[in-house]
């Protein structure tokens, strides 16, 4: 048959959209009489869609996000005090577009890396290359670097990184070493390259995590010029509610 050589044709050539959607394409052809250009332009969308989902799924399994979030599961009941507006614009990626970092700040189980890993979904979706780290790993897999003598491979390879996501800044303080690490990162990805963080920890206390008051102001001030910060509010727990949808 005409459409298996098709088939067979577009898997040698890699066109693997092409390939699954042969059938359902060349039926809907017939059935409605579609002209031979409408027929390639809609096989032609189903390759495009085929690439991009494929794209998406390996950048997502190269950010390494701790768990699944998207953001169309996001509660709105739980979180009245941030409008759907604006939760809308976020997954326009306005910030990442404007070259702007974006703070999530909040108490614990509010949802900060939930809010987080659902924008780097996101991201990821539309091609952009996240990388997501707990901030307390980022300076383990350092530590390990340097020990390694793979240092600047490694600070080299965060600074590529179209997005960064720093989830949990500010559960400790930080030594010089591991403060000097982050500026070296910072400084690179400055006004190029933004980064997402969530922390429990206003932007003005992150100033007293670091031993050196001028690393320190140097840290906060590429992390907040310039910025787009969530304020994520509530005395229940966002991830018991998770928890409970997932038993349900």
């Amino acid at each position: 048959m005409i459409l298996d050589q098709v088939k067979n044709l577009a898997h040698q050539m890699r066109l693997f959209g092409i390939h699954e959607a042969g059938d359902r394409r060349a039926q809907e052809a017939l059935s409605q009489q579609l002209h031979p250009l409408e027929f390639l332009r809609l096989l032609l969308e189903d390759e495009l869609l085929s690439r991009k989902d494929r794209t998406a799924k390996a950048l997502s399994t190269k950010a390494r996000f701790r768990f699944r979030a998207d953001l169309e599961d996001w509660d709105y009941s739980f979180h009245k005090d941030i409008p759907k507006a604006k939760i809308s614009e976020l997954a326009q990626l306005s910030f990442f577009h404007n070259q702007e970092n974006l703070l999530v700040v909040g108490k614990t189980g509010l949802g900060k890396s939930f809010l987080a890993i659902a924008l780097g979904r996101r991201l990821c979706q539309e091609g952009h290359a996240t990388v997501f780290f707990s901030v307390n790993f980022l300076f383990e897999e350092i530590q390990a670097a340097k020990a390694a003598g793979r240092y600047l491979n490694y600070i080299r390879s965060l600074i590529k990184a179209k997005v960064l996501i720093l989830d949990d800044l500010g559960l400790r303080n930080y030594t010089h070493e591991e403060a000097t690490s982050l500026v070296d990162i910072l400084e690179e990805r400055y006004h190029k390259a933004p980064i997402i963080v969530t922390s429990q920890v206003e932007p003005q206390g992150w100033l007293k995590l670091f031993e050196d008051p001028v690393i320190a102001e140097a840290i906060v001030d590429r992390l907040i010029h310039p910025c787009q910060k969530i304020t994520l509010k509530g005395d229940r727990s966002y991830r018991e509610i998770l928890k409970k949808k997932d038993r349900d």
